[in-house]
């Protein structure tokens, strides 16, 4: 219990330029990143924005690991797209809230270490039709 009360470490010496360049540099590649991703789920590039900043900033507070990479997905964006053309934003918002709390409770029962027995080839058959379907959602822009 006392470490999830330990958000911050002041123990550790912080190199501050270091941490303020990696924070910019983060935010530099996060803006056309959140904003492609919006505009291919069919969201006003603004929402990708917001969801950046709030994703940054939850992720800043509660922390993250050294390596890890907290940003949008392409595979949230192509999911999203159905919800949104046939729901509208409201179930949006409901669909991503609870992938949150699943999210959560994967992370509080452990079960993140499943994902090892995915074999590879699954894994890049995933990535490869990921790639497929942004690219042919894409394809309409330059018609």
């Amino acid at each position: 219990m006392g470490s999830i009360l330990n958000l911050f470490d002041f123990s550790q010496k912080v190199n501050y330029r270091n941490e303020i360049l990696a924070g910019l540099t983060v935010a530099m590649t996060m803006i056309p990143e959140s904003l492609s991703f919006a505009i291919l789920a069919g969201f006003p590039p603004l929402v990708g924005l917001y969801a950046a900043f709030i994703m940054g900033l939850v992720t800043a507070i509660f922390g993250g690991r050294p390596g890890m990479v907290s940003g949008g997905a392409g595979a949230t964006a192509v999911v999203l797209i159905a919800l949104m053309q046939s729901h509208g934003i409201e179930y949006v918002f409901a669909a991503v809230v609870l992938a949150g709390v699943f999210q959560i409770l994967v992370g509080l029962f452990k079960l993140g270490k499943f994902i090892r027995l995915v074999p590879h080839p699954v894994m890049y058959g995933f990535v490869n039709g990921l790639a497929i379907i942004i690219f042919m959602s894409q394809v309409e822009q330059f018609k």
